[in-house]
């Protein structure tokens, strides 16, 4: 039987959200590096390879494949894992790292298995093991958009998400089909099927702007959606910083700009 830590916890904010966990003597959180944001006298921190589950191999080999691992999702190499060696109660606090929402995640009730996007994972208890889950169809891996690989958590323990924009949790019955832009996805439980479909039609694929291909999750199942992925957000801030408006230098791009709050002519 899986055994994670019992941590309390509260999340703050509305936009740029931070999670703060309450940790009893000897409970532990682990996190993703550059996530930490402050904690009480009386915790330590430990930097470590893998995510120290039960469900890790404790040899060198078995630790160095975990971490490799996390280098195939984009990940670093080590995870931080934060411990209260006081008798008191002591407080962690992680934050988000772009504007959005974090999410909760009792795995408990989750049928101990949720598949996530690569990049959202936030902070959980210590023993929520934290793999890979390859996606078997080819078709999927080459057109998914965002890579072939996602995160599974796994236990039964508190688990946190961050994703961008609005985020919203879809139940989907059984056989419900829901088609959706590949970014959105956040993550869903293991009993969702995940699939790539062809947008299909000669205008959608030259003008459409949505790209070629599309998520498909079949239910039964819970679904978490975001209204903006960072890579879209990272994508419209690239282009305002790499093209010319066309009115600059002229009376309209002076107004423009005044009307966009810029003071320079």
């Amino acid at each position: 039987m899986i055994q994670n830590h019992e941590i309390d916890y509260r999340i703050v904010g509305e936009e740029m959200q931070y999670v703060e966990i309450e940790l009893d003597y000897n409970e532990t959180a682990i996190a993703e590096p550059g996530s930490f944001m402050m904690m009480n006298d009386g915790i330590v921190m430990e930097t470590m390879f893998g995510d120290g589950s039960k469900q890790q191999n404790d040899s060198l080999l078995g630790k160095l494949l975990n971490a490799g691992k996390r280098v195939l999702v984009g990940e670093s190499l080590f995870m931080t894992a934060f411990t209260n060696i006081n008798q008191g109660k002591r407080r962690v606090s992680f934050a988000s790292p772009y504007p959005g929402k974090i999410i909760p995640l009792d795995l408990s009730q989750l049928a101990n298995n949720v598949v996530c996007q690569k990049d959202a994972f936030l902070c959980a208890a210590k023993g929520v093991s934290i793999g890979i889950e390859f996606q078997r169809k080819l078709g999927t891996g080459l057109f998914g958009g965002e890579g072939f690989i996602m995160e599974r958590l796994q236990g039964d323990g508190m688990a946190f998400l961050h994703a961008g924009g609005h985020v919203f949790k879809q139940q989907l019955s059984a056989g419900e089909l829901l088609k959706i832009d590949t970014g959105c996805i956040v993550g869903f439980t293991a009993d969702v099927q995940y699939d790539i479909q062809f947008v299909g039609g000669i205008k959608n694929t030259l003008f459409g702007g949505e790209g070629l291909f599309f998520a498909t999750l079949t239910g039964p199942g819970t679904v978490w959606i975001q209204t903006l992925p960072i890579s879209r957000l990272a994508g419209r801030i690239l282009q305002y910083s790499t093209t010319v408006r066309k009115e600059e230098g002229s009376i309209l791009g002076g107004i423009g700009n005044l009307l966009d709050g810029d003071g320079k002519w």
